[in-house]
């Protein structure tokens, strides 16, 4: 088969190279010409384990192009981001790539759509435009949804191995798509129709947003009760039929962050997935507030932020709550100073650990990559101005801390501190 990916980002590019390496012709396009040249050079435009290797593999059948050109198969793996001021979607890219598909179209061809999509996206916006082709969708060409199930970090693993979702306009739509995906594919390949495809792929980062809502509900009550919500969570998760996630500084990524707004943009419910939304996105807003009880004796505080990614390990900051976070901080007159070993650009200028402790009063963690949990607290206090610390995600050794002079915080426990 001969499959053109438009969107060459965190999912597209890893889905164009499976398909490569997997024996089909596979055309990679991107409006951006710069990472266009870096692809057909031999760079990859960002890193992901086992992606280098993948790369290597699936040369000899992929090729980089900022053009569409006639192919068996059109994916679309464009970003869908979230409007800010109507809190929904959108989707100006998955409209541009449509329309750049269906010049190309012929009969027999199939267009899959992976990109995270509001329910009816696929039917009420993909095919009118494909149908500009004079083709009948369905009829004479093919259309299926297939959401990613994937994470950074993991990417590629979990596109092979997670099941996967597939929903056509037409049962044959949905067929034709599986036995693409099945190419690589090894979980467990479910067929549905397109609008609950998209609907399946939301309310799964839903279930997570709200989760994580309640937890971060119960680490603000736990502190009121002097409770660990960290233990109370560990011994209430060996319940057979409970599940709590972890909480935390805030919610990131592109997708639990903002697939929510998806699913009620056009509806007329949701209130809870709404105040969900409302507490994630204002749990910057308590850790601040923690902060400045912290240092409320310190005239002109200093902080540093450890991690601005929007999960541990990765050098993604998509929607990540750090942004938030530093600039409430300095809105409040803090002056931030910022470190994070993966993230490669950001907002505010990354500094190294040394820069960013030298002569501050406390350090923040926000983002749990694995290094902090090694950081020697003897040899950063020595730098710093006080040796206070909060970590708003537990991973720290507060004991060692607390030895090396530190004052610790810990976010949702109640329970005497450090």
């Amino acid at each position: 088969m001969k499959i053109s990916v438009l969107g060459l980002g965190y999912i597209g590019l890893p889905t164009a190279l499976l398909f490569a390496a997997s024996g089909h012709e596979v055309i990679g396009v991107d409006v951006n010409e710069e990472k266009v040249k870096m692809l057909n050079s031999g760079q990859l435009p960002f890193q992901e384990p086992g992606l280098k290797e993948l790369f290597e593999k699936a040369r000899s059948n992929f090729r980089a192009s900022t053009k569409v050109e006639e192919s068996d198969v059109f994916l679309i793996a464009v970003p869908t981001p979230l409007d800010e001021h109507t809190k929904a979607a959108d989707l100006k890219y998955v409209k541009s790539a449509a329309e750049m598909i269906w010049p190309h179209l012929q009969k027999g061809n199939l267009v899959i759509l992976e990109s995270t999509v509001p329910p009816r996206t696929t039917e009420r916006i993909l095919v009118p435009i494909l149908e500009k082709s004079g083709l009948r969708a369905g009829t004479d060409f093919y259309v299926a949804h297939c959401p990613e199930r994937a994470i950074p970090g993991r990417t590629l693993y979990e596109m092979v191995h997670n099941d996967r979702i597939i929903g056509g306009i037409t049962r044959k739509s949905a067929e034709l798509a599986k036995k693409l995906y099945s190419s690589f594919v090894k979980g467990n390949i479910y067929l549905t129709d397109a609008t609950t495809a998209e609907f399946v792929k939301l309310i799964e980062n839903t279930y997570r947003d709200v989760n994580i809502a309640l937890v971060n509900e119960l680490a603000k009550i736990a502190e009121e009760y002097e409770i660990n919500i960290w233990e109370a969570i560990e011994l209430a998760n060996r319940h057979p039929r409970v599940n709590l996630h972890k909480p935390g500084p805030g919610v990131g990524g592109h997708c639990i962050a903002i697939d929510p707004w998806f699913v009620i943009q056009d509806s007329s419910n949701g209130k809870m997935i709404a105040l969900a939304r409302h507490i994630n996105d204002t749990m910057p807003n308590y850790v601040l507030r923690k902060i400045q009880e912290m240092l409320k004796d310190v005239k002109y505080p200093t902080i540093t932020v450890l991690g601005v990614a929007y999960k541990g390990n990765v050098d993604d900051a998509r929607e990540t709550p750090a942004l938030r976070f530093i600039k409430l901080a300095e809105n409040a007159g803090f002056k931030v100073k910022v470190h994070d070993p993966f993230v490669k650009e950001f907002d505010y200028p990354l500094l190294s650990l040394e820069e960013a402790v030298k002569d501050s009063d406390c350090l923040v963690v926000i983002t749990d990559h694995d290094v902090f949990k090694f950081l020697d607290p003897e040899s950063i206090g020595k730098l710093m101005r006080r040796r206070y610390v909060f970590d708003a995600r537990n991973i720290l050794d507060h004991e060692r801390w607390h030895k090396a002079g530190f004052i610790v915080k810990v976010l949702g426990n109640g329970k005497e501190n450090l």
